[in-house]
């Protein structure tokens, strides 16, 4: 059975973001897709410093949540990260965590060839440069990004009128379809013989001269 890893960046553990990643995990399961929800919790969480610690060991130098979640990759299909936005922008702790995650997993290549989503809640404005801004973790990772409908984001100042943009809601489930669909099909292309695609030794060109 698939399984994807939807994490919460909210500081609100059952507010709009939540809702929308909610409407997904009810899709989730009556596609017969298991789901874990990740709260990212209120407490500050470590920026990363740039040690290159990770290169070396293949986690990152600090202990905590992100270490937690790197260590249970292998058990999922795919990963939603979801935030509010502020100031059109998603939240710092989100930012914080994806930066060291995708980062301290580059060693062993441990996001590529999963699937991907981002999803964003706002109140009015800056979903789609929030949205942008996330799904670039992905696109650096060797990811596979799963599209909707529409950009996938939820309007609402609470999880009430998050339920009333019925539009968002089911833009949530579009993409979680999609993502259970692909998911499924990657899955029996692996049983049928297809392997993962086999990338190059990263080439990196620093514009110095």
């Amino acid at each position: 059975m698939s399984k994807i890893l939807l994490i919460n960046g909210s500081p609100h553990e059952k507010g709009c973001t939540y809702t929308a990643l909610h409407e997904m995990a009810e899709t989730f399961a009556k596609l017969d897709v298991e789901t874990e929800l990740l709260w990212l919790g209120k407490k500050p969480l470590q920026d990363c410093i740039a040690c290159n610690q990770c290169m070396k060991t293949g986690h990152c130098a600090f202990s905590d949540i992100v270490n937690e979640t790197a260590a249970k990759l292998k058990d999922f299909a795919g990963i939603v990260v979801g935030s509010p936005v502020y100031y059109g922008g998603p939240t710092g702790i989100i930012t914080s965590f994806l930066d060291r995650l995708t980062f301290s997993c580059t060693k062993d290549a441990r996001l590529q060839g999963k699937l991907a989503a981002s999803v964003v809640s706002c109140r009015r404005g800056g979903a789609t440069a929030a949205f942008d801004r996330l799904n670039k973790y992905f696109q650096m990772s060797n990811m596979a990004v799963v599209g909707s409908q529409y950009w996938n984001q939820v309007h609402g100042f609470t999880p009430d009128e998050v339920r009333k943009d019925l539009e968002g809601l089911q833009t949530m489930r579009t993409l979680a379809r999609n993502m259970a669909w692909l998911a499924k099909c990657i899955e029996a292309g692996r049983q049928a013989g297809i392997d993962d695609p086999q990338h190059e030794p990263v080439t990196m060109t620093n514009f110095i001269d």
